[in-house]
């Protein structure tokens, strides 16, 4: 099982310093689920001086314009966050596996330190259970999750 560790940097004095350059992935859509954590990972990317990774994925089988939609909205939202001081890249991944398949794999490949998504309420019941992508991202990422709703 992997834990997270936090990379240290050498200090003049002897004492370890957090090293501030965190990669935070952003799981993004535009759902009311991910306005919320929208604003999560500008904080954290802010206090950890992190690179933000704005990451949606889709299947392979939708239609051309609704993926370059997608696209134009990631890019919406990296410019945005550009603005306010936090350097972002945005990230439409297309394939033919899960959102949540494909969120990992991404974090894996790129030694990602903070998944952050957001995740709806649906019922009493609901908050016992969490939608397919977000429960796999949860259980199968190599870094924390933060998760928002």
């Amino acid at each position: 099982m992997n834990h997270f560790r936090p990379r240290l940097s050498k200090a003049t004095d002897g004492d370890c310093d957090m090293e501030k350059n965190m990669k935070i992935l952003l799981a993004y859509d535009e759902s009311n689920a991910a306005k919320g954590a929208v604003r999560v990972a500008a904080v954290h990317a802010k206090a950890f001086g992190g690179h933000l990774y704005v990451v949606r994925s889709m299947n392979a089988d939708l239609d051309h314009n609704e993926i370059e939609r997608a696209q134009r909205e990631l890019d919406e939202a990296c410019a945005l966050f550009q603005e306010a001081g936090i350097e972002a890249e945005a990230r439409l991944l297309v394939h033919g596996v899960s959102a949540g398949e494909d969120i990992v794999k991404f974090a894996e490949e790129q030694s990602i330190d903070q998944i952050v998504i957001g995740i709806k309420k649906t019922s009493r019941v609901g908050k016992l259970l969490l939608g397919s992508n977000a429960q796999y991202i949860i259980l199968k990422a190599p870094c924390p999750v933060t998760t928002v709703r």
